[in-house]
């Protein structure tokens, strides 16, 4: 376990070190957009993975782009009320939101929502995405997650998985890991990602489905046991840790993720010209160095290929939460 943590500290350090020499290009002023200061809008409070996202990515447009991109932090309600008021902005590209995976699990367990995320938005790009850990206390009696699998059909209902809620993306990560895998973890929801990573180190629940900067102090004391990452393939954040999907559970392909969406009807040129942007400041060296300490994969897209990935997260979301009997608000 320490060899893949080293090589996560490594390739952190060498992409860094390539910054030096690969600073995005400057536009010049005369382009017409944008002509003045664009918001940002985080349906979260500051301190969070979407606005550490979004404050990482605003100052590097404001400086390829020429005018400030700055932060609204509208929190409340799961990210809603941001949302909602991205939804209602003006379509003329000077308010856009940062969308986290949890944007796309409201509509399967809210019968109303006062915007529709596939009409009322654009899509711009997918930005990164945050693989998760399977995370166990060490007295569960498994090394892997096919052994871990095996224990669960063992024993159906016996053992336990927390997250950060009912309807978190951390919720949709297990139920869909009991749907590809045909066994039957038990929720138990806290109020938080820590508090349920903390509920599994000290023994209280048996498993957790948690980010690797989460997860990360309490696997270096050895407190908890990671026994496999919940991306299709295997993350340079930990290129040593198994995916669930070569363990045995086929399928499987689940991660937290950030994208840049714009009210819906705003110009072409206008999408076009925020999406290569995002995708050149993404991909420099700097950038990703940045992201991979904070436990992230940079993910650009083109605007289709983002809109397709959230419709096909939003059906996911859907058939997760009717298959799995979660009470719809």
């Amino acid at each position: 376990m320490r060899s893949i943590f080293k090589s996560l500290a490594f390739a952190a350090a060498a992409l860094y070190g390539a910054s030096l020499c690969a600073q995005p290009a400057s536009t010049s002023a005369g382009q017409a957009y944008p002509a003045k200061p664009v918001k940002f809008m985080v349906g979260f409070a500051a301190g969070g993975a979407a606005d550490i996202t979004a404050r990482m990515l605003a100052p590097k447009l404001s400086e390829l782009l020429g005018q400030q991109f700055f932060i609204e932090n509208r929190g409340g309600s799961g990210g809603m009320l941001g949302t909602d008021a991205a939804a209602k902005s003006a379509p003329d590209g000077y308010t856009l939101l940062l969308m986290p995976a949890a944007d796309a699990v409201q509509p399967a367990v809210r019968r109303k929502l006062p915007y529709d995320l596939e009409r009322d938005f654009t899509p711009v790009s997918r930005v990164v995405y945050g693989p998760w850990f399977v995370v166990v206390h060490p007295s569960v009696p498994a090394r892997s997650a096919k052994e871990f699998v095996a224990l669960a059909r063992k024993s159906p209902g016996k053992l336990n998985y927390a997250t950060s809620g009912i309807g978190s993306s951390a919720h949709m990560a297990a139920e869909l890991f009991n749907s590809l895998a045909k066994v039957e973890v038990v929720h138990v929801p806290y109020k938080g990602i820590s508090e349920g990573v903390t509920a599994v180190a000290s023994g209280e629940v048996d498993m957790i489905f948690a980010s690797i900067p989460a997860s990360l102090p309490l696997l270096n004391a050895k407190r908890v046991r990671a026994l496999a990452v919940t991306t299709a393939q295997r993350t340079p954040l930990a290129p040593d840790m198994p995916t669930l999907n070569e363990s045995g559970v086929a399928g499987y392909d689940r991660s937290g993720w950030y994208g840049v969406l714009a009210p819906a009807n705003v110009p072409r040129d206008i999408i076009a010209r925020l999406n290569s942007s995002i995708i050149k400041i993404v991909n420099t060296p700097d950038m990703k160095a940045a992201f991979m300490k904070q436990g992230l994969d940079p993910a650009t897209s083109t605007p289709e290929e983002f809109g397709a990935f959230i419709r096909n997260e939003i059906a996911q979301n859907i058939k997760l939460v009717k298959a799995a009997g979660i009470k719809v608000e």
